[in-house]
């Protein structure tokens, strides 16, 4: 077993003991993390008992332990997968060669970019959310959105590992930066555009962890192809963690989705204003806000046509989605791939070399992989008999990067006049009405097994425990 030692300052399966260098660097980082932790993290929660979910081993069969804890004393640490000493490159001009356990020159700055760019986004999502446990549907779903915190703050921890370990006093720089930054902040925003929205109510909470962390399963698996190696074992480890995260949200949404659809059953209507005065969120509402984090989500992927990606791919840093199980040369000197672009008003497709759209690759993937869960959603109506159907938008529409910025395409995929898509644009996007319609059903709900009236229980409680367990202690 990869255990944890547990009476470290700093749980790890490193050996951080052995590096008093590094141990002395990260202790001094760990109290601005918890400062940062203390201003930006859950609002009101500090003195909390909450059944969090704790690593103590990274091995597939045992690396969880559940426990009721104090968030502020959450064992945040660094793990990564056990190594394979015999790992080879698997894709790009390096194939074949053993992996890197120390950064190349060459490949430096490319890969601190990568690095800080996917930290930047796990503190993101806390200040994103981190009012959201004042108005939290029930003790379960408060449970889980602590769970999400707490493991994306120790996502941030992995990150601010390797740039400590393995890049020097650039790398102990943008540690610092990662906790500097605010999301949504007009002088120091995050990053990526996404992480700079508001998540303001429940129903954008589902919908962030349902889009938006399947953006981080994607680029965390590209990554997880990495040849360098401590990356590679790095985001292995996160996926584990960042599977609860999809869960949340596709679980949540479904939820939500039963709860109207019962509703719409019991008055026998689907009159939104019925339905809204009923207290559930109606259909195309939700329609509203997956069409707005889809939409979001996909342009984190970057511009379909990126040097920067080819650059990363063929230099073995990034790899695309399951790699290994791909057939072909993992080279793509000679590959082509199809591209969506605007001539003379219309959608057409074109071919480039496969480098330089790797972000593309990606994204169409994730598109798959979103498309599916939606489908699952859909079972939900069906089995309930309504006949309304969820769907994702065009992949170019409400884009903000790449080919697409400033395009006015409709969701289903025409392009449309300017005058249109203002005419339409509350049909499609949530509107400020939508948004304040389900902020005024946003209210606390602490009593165990107890849920709001807009939300559906869960079928089953966290652990194999009930579902009116108290998951969280106010104390």
């Amino acid at each position: 077993m990869s255990s944890i030692n547990y009476s470290e300052k700093i749980p790890n399966n490193v050996n951080l003991a052995d590096d008093r260098t590094l141990q002395r660097a990260l202790e001094q980082w760990q109290p601005n993390f918890l400062s940062w932790w203390g201003d930006m993290g859950p609002d009101g929660s500090h003195g909390y008992d909450v059944y969090l979910r704790t690593a103590v081993s990274v091995d597939a069969g045992g690396w969880a332990h559940f426990d009721h804890v104090k968030m502020p004393d959450y064992r945040w640490g660094i793990f990564l997968t056990p190594g394979d000493a015999d790992r080879r490159i698997g894709f790009g001009e390096h194939r074949g060669e053993p992996a890197w356990q120390e950064v190349p020159g060459e490949h430096r700055a490319n890969l601190r970019r990568i690095i800080v760019t996917q930290g930047d986004t796990e503190p993101a999502s806390v200040e994103q959310q981190r009012h959201l446990g004042l108005t939290a549907p029930s003790m379960y779903d408060l449970r889980n959105l602590f769970q999400v915190n707490v493991e994306e703050g120790r996502h941030l921890w992995a990150m601010v590992y390797l740039l400590h370990r393995y890049f020097g006093r650039d790398g102990r720089e943008e540690a610092e930066a990662l906790l500097d930054r605010r999301s949504g902040d007009d002088d120091n925003p995050r990053i990526l555009g996404a992480f700079n929205e508001r998540t303001p109510d429940w129903l954008s909470f589902f919908m962030f962890t349902y889009f938006t962390d399947r953006d981080g399963k994607f680029q965390l698996a590209a990554l997880s192809e990495s040849g360098f190696d401590p990356l590679a074992r790095t985001t292995k480890f996160m996926l584990t963690e960042e599977a609860h995260h999809m869960f949340v949200g596709e679980s949540g949404v479904s939820r939500v989705i039963q709860r109207t659809a019962q509703v719409m059953n019991e008055l026998k209507t689907d009159d939104v204003n019925k339905l809204r005065a009923a207290g559930v969120i109606d259909l195309e509402t939700i329609q509203r806000y997956i069409n707005f984090h889809y939409s979001v989500t996909i342009d984190l992927f970057g511009a379909d046509h990126s040097s920067n990606a080819a650059t990363f791919y063929s230099s073995g840093l990034k790899g695309r989605y399951e790699e290994g199980k791909r057939d072909d040369d993992h080279r793509l000197d000679n590959q082509t791939y199809r591209l969506l672009d605007v001539t003379d008003g219309r959608l057409v497709e074109r071919e480039v070399p496969m480098l330089n759209a790797m972000n593309e690759v990606l994204r169409d993937d994730y598109i798959k992989d979103s498309m599916a869960g939606v489908n699952r959603w859909n079972k939900v109506l069906e089995k309930a008999g309504v006949d309304f159907r969820l769907s994702v938008p065009h992949k170019a529409f409400n884009r903000q990067i790449g080919t697409f910025a400033g395009v006015r395409v409709a969701p289903d995929g025409r392009i449309v006049s300017d005058r249109e898509w203002q005419a339409r644009q509350n049909e499609w996007l949530p509107s400020a009405e939508d948004r304040a319609f389900v902020a005024s059903l946003m209210g606390r709900v602490a009593e165990p097994g107890k849920f709001a009236n807009w939300i559906a229980p869960p079928a089953i409680g966290i652990n194999r425990q009930p579902v009116d367990f108290e998951y969280v202690r106010f104390n």
